[in-house]
């Protein structure tokens, strides 16, 4: 990173031009180097270095490989599980056979009985 350049005579040059007293100049001109100093500092312990960089590649690179190793664990524990309770419980085979299609013209309907004759009321004797 590049550091900033600050002339402190030309600084204090100016401040002298607009009336500030040559002591009260010096004062300001080494405040405020200092607070660009620190301005500076703050900025380079935020930023990440190559070396930072690198490292959180790697950790990324393990994280990636430990992730895969338990997807892979993961997927032969449920068919493990799952190939047990076949075992356990084995599936009842159900054998798919479509109907019969009927070959034969449908019976035709057994014909009607006939009515019982008709009986003659009694006549009734007098």
């Amino acid at each position: 990173m590049s550091t900033t350049t600050f002339d402190t005579l030309e600084f204090i040059e100016q401040l002298k031009a607009s009336g500030v007293p040559d002591e009260q100049a010096k004062g300001h001109v080494k405040a405020f180097a200092s607070a660009i100093r620190q301005v500076e500092e703050s900025k380079k312990d935020e930023l990440a270095t190559r070396g930072d960089i690198l490292r959180l590649e790697k950790e990324i690179e393990k994280a990636k490989v430990e992730t895969v190793k338990w997807v892979i664990v993961t997927g032969i524990a449920i068919l493990g599980g799952v190939a047990a309770i076949n075992r356990i419980f084995p599936p009842v085979p159900v054998y798919y056979q479509p109907p019969l299609q009927e070959m034969r013209q449908p019976a035709q309907p057994p014909p009607a009985l006939p009515a019982p004759p008709s009986t003659p009321a009694p006549q009734s004797v007098r």
